[in-house]
């Protein structure tokens, strides 16, 4: 069919889905189940199988996902080496027998919990059969889909484009090539055909990298030569959870005989020098994780870690591999980059929560099919509940550090969040589809993704309820051992509801489980879920000293923290720029907002230090902090009549009640 017939065709169904007496004509797919029209095939969960809403659209529709092999494998082809320009060029030559095709871009990603598959990076898309172009169309409704007429005869299409990765980072977009190291995520390389799960769609990808340069990955190599790398064999699943770091200056380390640390670095000076008793900390780190779950699923795993000043900053789970970026102080500046410490215990965790047990809602037959975001203070705020745990577990952080952390969390849910007095926190695991972690102008009153720190409060009340409900024979340990440590070597996933949850915990503590989180998550306040705290031995409390914890949470954010008193943070690194202001807190009501530039502080020039030193002077004197601020082209004094003094949060203990704080954070090997 002519690509002019094409268009008539779609035209002719727009029309008579406005009423129009147009006929509309139904193309075939190539193969498989036939076409399903958009808007009216749900799997079992209630979900569109199309990955789109809108009117039925028979032209061109795309067929649900059946599970049934696709006949023959698709070879992808990558070239990576155009560096400079951030281009990745594709080759795809798929199957096809002869009528209609539908291929799509990779929408609805694992990890992601939204639609953002990268599709603006998609370009110069070209189709032929035997040397003989091929016009393909967009559909209409679903800009993921691309339907091609095959011609008779024919048995494979090739297809080419480039992926042109971010140039610039930022508003949700993250570098992922530089000069000295790129991350290849399969997902923004490939086009599949619809009507299969990913689960039955096989690809042969190979990869010419930079010259002399080496990669990591939990595919498995098939051969190499030079630069050029094929891979066995794997199916399009698979693949999309196997991403590729690679880079110019390249170690690992062996951890255990199943699991490396690959490490790709601006320079061979980040991991020249890593001392044994770092390594022997992240080689603990496996052990406690398996410790913790008692088994593991994957055959081997590769903990990819970017440690670089250009890479954008990435922490991506997989289930046999994790993306990883830290700074390149990482392993050379040990003490200053604590705070960074806990981003490997996290997506390591997320083999087990989130890879092998995923929510039901977030479990689709391939990467175009809406997700529903339920449970993702399971699958995100037990994880960070986790991170914290295995870190002080492995020696990654010491114990006073980690009570550092759970101080600041703790505070920052508590203190932070003012917008729990409309939105509940399950109510946030919709998040990263309503922004895609696009800065918020107020969120503190709007609530980004507050299922993890939150959610990680929650499991720290189940954790310390379940050790007070059993005298403490029993804990979170027994739950996870259950849960995620069911049937060793079976990659999944396998899906839970919260009905699996609390049945599984009603296996460690009989208890009203149900009802317990339900009042959690659907809380509105006043402050944060702080029991599990309390039923630890802990307590927060505020002091004029910041913790070391959040002095390496400014550096990692460059900004200075004044939230826990004048409520604003200002930039480290456009000087003296609000960048949040704590909404109903002392500089809200002076009508100071983010963007606005502190020029003067007290009639001096504004410096962290004299801020500082003012909310101490107007604590001891009782005297307004006076400010010169600039927004846009606009100069004005404001006073703020605060004289709370300094605040930081940090944990007391409490004498009477049982340090299971300290218990959970005790090594267990």
């Amino acid at each position: 069919m002519t690509r002019a017939g094409v268009i008539r065709l779609i035209a002719a169904t727009l029309l008579g889905v406005a009423g129009s007496t147009a006929t509309a004509v139904e193309i075939p797919p190539a193969e498989g189940p036939p076409a399903t029209p958009v808007g009216t095939d749900t799997n079992e969960n209630g979900v569109n199988n199309n990955g789109v809403n809108g009117p039925s659209t028979a032209v061109g529709a795309v067929p649900a996902p059946q599970d049934t092999p696709y006949a023959g494998v698709i070879s992808l082809k990558i070239d990576a080496t155009d560096i400079e320009r951030h281009i990745f060029n594709v080759h795809e030559s798929i199957p096809v027998k002869p009528g209609a095709l539908t291929l799509l871009y990779p929408q609805w990603l694992p990890g992601t919990h939204a639609p953002r598959g990268p599709i603006d990076g998609l370009a110069g898309l070209m189709m032929s059969v035997s040397g003989r172009r091929l016009d393909w169309v967009r559909d209409p409704v679903n800009i993921y889909a691309f339907h091609v007429q095959v011609p008779d005869g024919a048995s494979r299409l090739d297809v080419e484009f480039q992926y042109a990765a971010p140039l610039i980072g930022g508003e949700g977009r993250i570098i992922m090539v530089t000069p000295e190291m790129l991350g290849l995520e399969w997902n923004t390389v490939v086009l599949y055909p619809a009507g299969y799960y990913a689960s039955r769609i096989v690809v042969a990808p190979e990869v010419t990298l930079p010259q002399d340069w080496d990669f990591g990955t939990a595919l498995d190599v098939e051969g190499r030569k030079g630069n050029f790398v094929s891979f066995k064999h794997v199916s399009l699943e698979i693949l999309v959870d196997s991403p590729v770091f690679a880079g110019r200056y390249f170690r690992y380390i062996q951890l255990d005989p199943a699991v490396r640390l690959d490490i790709v670095a601006d320079s061979s000076g980040s991991y020249d020098n890593i001392k044994p008793e770092q390594i022997a900390a992240h080689r603990k780190l496996v052990q406690e994780a398996y410790a913790l779950f008692g088994t593991r699923h994957f055959d081997h795993y590769d903990l990819l870690l970017a440690l670089s000043d250009h890479f954008g900053d990435i922490g991506l789970e997989h289930h046999r591999s994790s993306e990883n970026r830290r700074l390149p102080g990482y392993f050379t500046d040990w003490d200053r980059e604590a705070v960074g410490r806990a981003i490997l215990p996290h997506e390591f965790t997320h083999s087990w929560n989130g890879k092998f047990r995923r929510p039901a809602g977030l479990t689709t037959p391939n990467f175009n099919v809406l997700m529903r975001n339920e449970l993702l203070w399971v699958y995100e705020g037990l994880t960070s509940y986790l991170e914290g745990v295995l870190a002080a577990r492995s020696g990654l952080w010491n114990a006073d550090f980690t009570r550092q952390y759970w101080a600041y969390m703790a505070a920052n849910m508590d203190h932070d969040r003012p917008g729990r007095a409309w939105r509940d926190v399950e109510d946030t695991t919709y998040q990263p589809i309503v922004t895609a972690r696009r800065a918020l102008s107020w969120l503190s009153w709007e609530r980004t993704e507050d299922y993890y720190p939150e959610g990680a409060l929650i499991w720290l009340d189940v954790d310390t309820k379940i050790r007070e409900l059993s005298g403490d024979q029993h804990s979170l340990d027994d739950f996870a051992r259950g849960f995620f440590g069911d049937t060793e070597g079976i990659l999944g996933p396998v899906t839970y509801t919260l009905a699996d949850v609390v049945h599984a915990l009603n296996a460690v503590a009989a208890y009203g489980w149900e009802k317990f989180l339900t009042q959690r998550l659907h809380s509105h306040g006043p402050g944060a879920p702080l029991d599990g705290l309390t039923r630890s031995g802990w307590k927060l409390i505020y002091t004029d000293v910041p913790t070391d914890y959040l002095r390496g949470l400014e550096d990692q954010r460059k900004a200075v923290n004044f939230m826990f008193s004048l409520g604003l943070n200002v930039s480290s690194r456009e000087y003296g720029q609000i960048v949040e202001v704590l909404w109903g807190g002392p500089a809200y009501e002076v009508g100071l907002t983010a963007g606005t530039v502190i020029i003067a502080v007290n009639d001096r020039e504004y410096r962290p230090e004299r801020l500082r030193e003012a909310i101490v002077i107007a604590h001891n004197t009782h005297t307004p902090i006076e400010l010169i601020v600039k927004n846009l082209d606009r100069y004005r004094i404001v006073h703020i009549p605060y004289y709370d003094g300094l605040k930081y949060p940090r944990l007391e203990r409490i004498e009477r009640n049982i340090d299971r704080l300290s218990a959970i954070t005790k090594p267990r090997t």
